[in-house]
């Protein structure tokens, strides 16, 4: 039997960094390393985000050749290769140039370094509205309403601001498979890039009159899909290998045998469900039993960072309003997905804290102090607690409510016109008023969860346990609201800031061992995923009484402000 120790490589490609990872067969990190990388912004356009494949790629390298470097793993060791990306829409020709996207004369032209319309983009919103007034079977897989995130709206504006010419010459990739096509030199597609984000639906493929209705009709290319790069059984699911693994270009640029295997990649959420809902966990100092691929129905995956996804199996497809898919055979094969969303949560922290008047006071206190901030501000509510002699935070906010959707609600409303709110505001800019709404916007968040978790539930899922990772992760009062307000248990990942890179690298072993089965592809996710943490819901009586309450108020708050905007639309009118 041979000893050799094989290794594998996870590419996660996040909105602000590319980040290789080296693990072995037992999920155990080797060496880790991130690379800032490029966002261009439009100063007179808020909705414009934008980045560059070429600017990545040359981040990956650098990060890949580091793990390499600082784990003193040789390269013939690594046998396996897997990627994520945000659902970014990158743009190339047919050689694999970039493509600009970038609004003005320049757009179409090939060389431009910014041919990635971001995620986070919104200047798709009459092109998404269009979709959404077709009535399409398609709608019915994303919850019945289309994102302005998603590929088809940003392909359709792409469309109405390029000559025409540039427009034929162009392949637009989920970000994602850009980099496996990178990579190998085939343009394979994943089938979580292609039925999550790019209209493709599950049993039935691309739809033609859709595409004819919308204004698209020229992808369709008599039926070659050209442009959009699958069809005639090259979409795959993930792990499966694709094409002679890398090209010689490409293991020269990472440091890598040529002919490496390279999985068929997956959006970065969904990494983060593969590398987390495998977990057994610790609870009272002990272990849990390795979990069987059935129990995966009932956990669900929460990636949060910038924003959060959420994400769930099911063995057959369940219809949710407002939440996307179901997407079948994006992850196992014969298996359907859903994914829920907030559009923005560690954003939205970040922007409370550093937007409120005591914000300099709060970094100069906690330099003096030498803490983090988010200390300092749990500090400040403790003592508040003492001062109202009140039991919990919840209790001291009690007569504040906040509502998050700052950015437009992804789920389970599906309505990117929602605006964020507070009610109870006072005559106050301190520090107190700062903590207090720093907590109330981790609880938003906590609420908006939960309102998630019930929509799931009531459309067919059964969903009992929430598995978190990303950098939200660490925020132990936020991971405790997570579970006494959605009555469920949370797991924490052994480790918070891995889990979604540790998911791309499964992805490399699953190509390396051309796996195929579902069952085989969960045995490695538990095998690779080391236990976590539980965090079970332990609210006072009082506590619970108050979430309960804020529930209710939360779920009124949204009919008051769609009643409010309808009544202004008519004023206007």
């Amino acid at each position: 039997m041979s000893t050799e120790k094989y290794y594998y490589i996870g590419v996660d490609i996040g909105t602000g960094s590319a980040r290789a990872c080296l693990v072995d067969a037992s999920g155990r990190i080797a060496a880790s390393d991130t690379q800032d990388t490029k966002t261009w912004r439009d100063e007179n356009d808020h909705r414009i985000f934008e980045q560059s494949t070429t600017d990545i790629w040359s981040k990956i390298c650098i990060a890949v050749k580091n793990v390499l470097e600082k784990s003193g793993v040789d390269k013939n060791a690594v046998k396996g290769l897997g990627f994520d990306a945000t659902c970014s829409l990158a743009v190339s020709d047919f050689e694999g140039n970039p493509v600009s996207v970038t609004k003005g004369k320049d757009i179409g032209s090939v060389g431009g370094e910014r041919n990635i319309v971001l995620w986070a983009d919104h200047r798709a919103e009459k092109e998404a509205e269009l979709i959404n007034s077709t009535d399409s079977v398609v709608l019915n897989y994303v919850g019945g309403t289309m994102s302005l995130e998603m590929e088809v709206p940003k392909i359709l504006w792409l469309k109405k601001h390029m000559d025409a010419v540039r427009f034929s010459q162009c392949q637009f990739f989920d970000l994602p498979d850009f980099f496996t096509y990178k990579c190998t030199g085939d343009n394979a597609r994943s089938f979580c890039s292609t039925t999550c984000k790019c209209s493709f639906v599950p049993d039935k493929g691309w739809q033609e009159d859709f595409f004819t209705r919308i204004g698209l009709a020229e992808l369709i290319d008599g039926g070659e899909w050209r442009q959009m790069g699958a069809t005639k059984g090259r979409v795959k699911p993930a792990g499966t290998p694709i094409g002679q693994g890398l090209t010689e270009e490409a293991a020269k640029d990472l440091g890598l045998l040529k002919g490496t295997s390279v999985g068929s990649g997956l959006i970065d959420a969904y990494a983060g469900w593969m590398g987390t809902v495998g977990a057994r966990y610790t609870e009272n100092g002990r272990l849990s039993a390795a979990p069987a691929l059935d129990e995966s129905r009932h956990r669900l995956a929460a990636v949060a960072g910038t924003s959060t996804c959420h994400l769930v199996q099911s063995k057959q497809g369940v219809f949710v309003n407002g939440v996307w898919g179901p997407y079948r055979d994006a992850t196992f094969p014969g298996w359907w997905m859903n994914e829920g969303g907030q559009s923005s949560t560690g954003q939205l922290i970040d922007f409370v804290i550093t937007t409120h008047a005591a914000y300099p006071e709060l970094q100069e206190r906690a330099k003096q102090e030498q803490k983090n901030i988010h200390q300092v501000l749990l500090e400040v509510l403790e003592k508040l607690c003492q001062e109202k002699q009140v039991d919990s935070f919840t209790e001291l906010t009690k007569d504040i409510h906040f509502y998050p959707d700052f950015h437009g609600n992804r789920s389970p409303i599906a309505d990117p016109r929602m605006r964020g709110a507070i009610i109870g505001l006072e005559l106050d800019a301190s520090i107190a008023d700062l903590s207090k709404k720093y907590y109330l916007t981790l609880e938003a968040i906590a609420l908006q969860t939960r309102h998630i978790i019930e929509s799931m539930n009531t459309a067919g899922h059964e969903i009992n346990s929430l598995y978190l990772s990303g950098g939200q992760a660490r925020n132990a009062v936020l991971m405790q609201l997570f579970a006494d307000v959605c009555g469920v248990p949370v797991i924490l990942p052994a480790s918070y800031s891995e889990a979604v890179v540790l998911g791309a690298a499964m992805l490399g072993r699953i190509a390396a061992e051309k796996v195929t089965a579902s069952e085989e592809m969960w045995n490695i996710m538990v095998e690779m995923t080391l236990p976590g943490t539980l965090v079970a819901p332990a609210p006072s009586l009082k506590a619970k009484q108050l979430l309960d309450a804020k529930y209710k108020i939360f779920r009124e708050t949204i009919e008051i402000q769609k009643r409010w905007r309808q009544q202004m639309e008519e004023a206007a009118s």
